[in-house]
């Protein structure tokens, strides 16, 4: 006489039907609600099925977008986000973890197109570790290319809104200098032609107050500390950037923010994405 099979829990038939996976992985595709018991999702390893029950593993759910990022915009070829200060936009010899471009990666290539591909994320320009606001990545090579050659040609819009030390005498102005890196990977003017790069960044005044003056720049090159660099030599260090010279630090960051980034997609459209200023900076 045969007895009929009893019911079991489920995770008792998950690992019937996977003996290789582990009480581990069997939770995990639990929680994340891969498991069907008759095409609804059960989250519970403790629930009893019966043999007739039907058991399915779905696919793994999508990555999730990294909570520390705010995403601007993203269509299949660009992904805009907003970065905070204190990230590093991509790995360096001390910190490769942590990144933009390493958590944008993992979210990018972890989320198969329509056709099953998976995509490939690539770094465009960067921000410093200290600089908030916004950065584009290009999730094909086509656009990687496009959007180098706009860097390349300096048509690329970049503005920033910088907080920095002192009353700025001039309404708007343009800095031009050539900057050098020394041995300690610190950028400065150098009055040398023959040494360093050029560097052309045009400012306006937003406000003055007693103490300070909010800024807003464009960026004509786009060199490594640009911005920060030929503020300090102009004698208004940017606001907590103590590296070059900042005596305040009442935000306890460096008052830099990426506020619109503008230049032609793929589709040959002209478009522009814009990022509040910090409010703080207004109070400071």
């Amino acid at each position: 006489m045969v007895r009929p099979a009893l019911p079991v829990t489920l995770a008792e038939r998950l690992q019937a039907i996977y003996p290789a996976s582990s009480r581990r992985a069997l939770k995990r595709w639990l929680v994340s609600g891969r498991v069907r018991v008759n095409e609804r999702v059960v989250r519970r390893g403790d629930v009893t099925v019966d043999p007739a029950d039907r058991v399915e593993l779905g696919a793994p759910p999508p990555p999730a977008f990294p909570a520390f990022l705010q995403r601007v915009w993203e269509d299949s070829d660009l992904l805009v986000v907003d970065k905070p200060p204190g990230l590093l936009t991509m790995a360096t010899e001390r910190e490769r973890e942590r990144t933009a471009y390493r958590a944008l990666a993992g979210y990018v290539t972890g989320a198969p197109t329509a056709r099953g591909e998976h995509r490939r994320l690539f770094i465009v320009h960067r921000l410093d570790r200290e600089t908030s606001g916004l950065i584009v990545f290009a999730k094909s090579a086509a656009a990687k290319r496009l959007l180098q050659e706009q860097f390349k040609a300096r048509t690329v819009e970049r503005r920033y809104t910088a907080l920095v030390e002192g009353r700025v005498r001039e309404a708007s102005g343009v800095l031009r200098d050539r900057l050098r890196e020394d041995r300690a990977l610190r950028v400065h003017p150098t009055r040398d032609p023959r040494a360093g790069r050029e560097a052309i960044t045009y400012y306006r005044v937003l406000q003055r107050r007693a103490e300070t003056t909010l800024l807003e720049l464009v960026l004509v090159t786009g060199r490594r500390g640009q911005i920060r660099a030929q503020l300090a030599a102009l004698g208004h260090p940017i606001v907590g950037d103590v590296a070059y010279g900042s005596r305040r630090n009442p935000l306890r960051r460096v008052c830099l923010h990426a506020t619109r980034l503008g230049f032609v997609d793929l589709r040959g459209r002209r478009v522009t994405f814009e990022s509040p200023v910090p409010s703080a900076f207004h109070k400071s």
